[in-house]
């Protein structure tokens, strides 16, 4: 009488540039154990969004469409469309739009972050934000609107690398438009001297209107409100000053820490419920410089190795400890200009720069690889696991 093996069901709940890694990752190491181990993707669309050319979006540039089933056709994994409406973690099920339920034997929870509107009155009601393509959209229409007025204010909110960006994608697609850029911090304060100066007087180039050392204490209908009574007249507001992350994590009783992200072990699971993987933005990951923080440059090595732990673990094996290393922070400036800052592996920034022509094709080159990336992992998953792992400055006591 023969028995029949049980299925292994892995579930990736989110494809974004973290969840896409693991589901390719996944699909292409169980591949040849395909009725031993099934998985399954699911995410709210079938486009996948490209983050970090979102202000692109906003500004009315035309982006490429990158199909996540024709990426995953051939692999065997399955894609669900639908919204992640709840996680029980006790059952290990996911509910899919209120309607479905998905089984989970091991779950990557990969679901990323969205703009922080909530701590500011009135930035949930009348700011954009970049959160998603449609969110993106919404900004282009409201832009393109005021661009064909031939005038119109835009304050974007936050000096950080996405506001950095979006200010001066705004400011060149429409030089009619005055665009002021709001934030506690100078634009390009994490940058040595030369890569922020560049960026200052990229700004002032464009005609940006930086104000630094300002905080916004509410959003109006037409204007901003500054801590200490100052008012700026605004026509759009966009937000880029934060991220938070949705609360189904806690929701599902999986530790998370002050800002509802999971919180994981070394090799990526969570420390509570050890069937769950955490990656990107999701996650609260430590390294010995401290916790990351979300890009992509940190999200895709994150699926990799979540995928690469739970390989090592349905093969007997123990996993191995995370550690990641930044190397890089490529900012552009419009279409013609950009500053590529280089940095040890905390996410200081080393001596070494690159700016204007240079730095332009090196951000393009960082920002069209992910799609591609997974295209060579379906043939050659080991392509996709080197990463800089950061040395003595990831490394953790106990660390071997």
């Amino acid at each position: 009488m023969s028995t029949q093996r049980k299925t292994h069901h892995i579930v990736v709940l989110g494809a974004g540039y973290a969840g896409m890694a693991a589901a390719v990752q996944l699909a292409a190491r169980t591949g040849k154990r395909r009725d031993a181990v099934r998985v399954t993707v699911v995410n709210a669309g079938e486009r996948f969004t490209e983050r970090m050319r979102l202000h692109m979006t906003a500004a009315d540039r035309p982006l490429g469409t990158m199909s996540i089933p024709e990426m995953l056709d051939g692999t065997g994994a399955r894609f669900t469309r639908g919204w992640v409406t709840a996680v029980d973690a006790g059952a290990r099920t996911v509910r899919i739009d209120d309607e479905r339920v998905l089984p989970y034997d091991t779950l990557v929870y990969a679901l990323g972050g969205v703009a922080d509107t909530s701590a500011v009155p009135g930035a949930d009601d009348y700011a954009y934000t970049l959160s998603s393509t449609q969110d993106a959209q919404l900004l282009a229409d409201r832009l393109k609107a005021l661009g064909e007025g031939g005038h119109g204010t835009v304050a974007v909110v936050g000096t950080g690398l996405t506001g950095i960006e979006s200010a001066a994608e705004i400011a060149e697609r429409y030089p009619h438009l005055d665009v002021v850029l709001l934030g506690g911090e100078e634009p390009g304060a994490t940058m040595n001297d030369r890569a922020a100066a560049h960026v200052r007087a990229a700004l002032d180039r464009l005609g940006v209107r930086v104000r630094g050392g300002v905080c916004v204490a509410k959003v109006l209908a037409g204007s901003v409100e500054l801590e200490g009574g100052e008012s700026i007249a605004a026509d759009a507001v966009l937000w880029t000053g934060g991220t938070r992350v949705a609360p189904l994590a806690a929701a599902a009783g999986l530790e998370v820490d002050e800002r509802g992200r999971i919180v994981t072990d070394r090799a990526l699971r969570s420390v509570s419920h050890p069937e769950v993987y955490a990656v990107g933005d999701a996650a609260a990951i430590r390294q010995g410089y401290g916790v990351m923080h979300g890009t992509c440059q940190g999200g895709m090595p994150t699926g990799v190795h979540a995928a690469l732990s739970i390989d090592r673990v349905l093969g007997g094996k123990q996993p191995k400890p995370f550690r990641f290393g930044y190397y890089h922070t490529p900012v552009s400036l419009g279409r013609g200009d950009a500053v590529v800052q280089f940095t040890r592996p905390d996410d200081s920034p080393r001596r070494i720069c690159l700016v204007g022509a240079m730095a332009v094709r090196y951000k393009e080159t960082v920002t069209a690889s992910p799609w591609p990336t997974y295209g060579r992992m379906k043939k050659m998953p080991a392509s996709g696991a080197f990463w800089p792992r950061g040395g003595r400055f990831t490394r953790i006591r106990g660390d071997k």
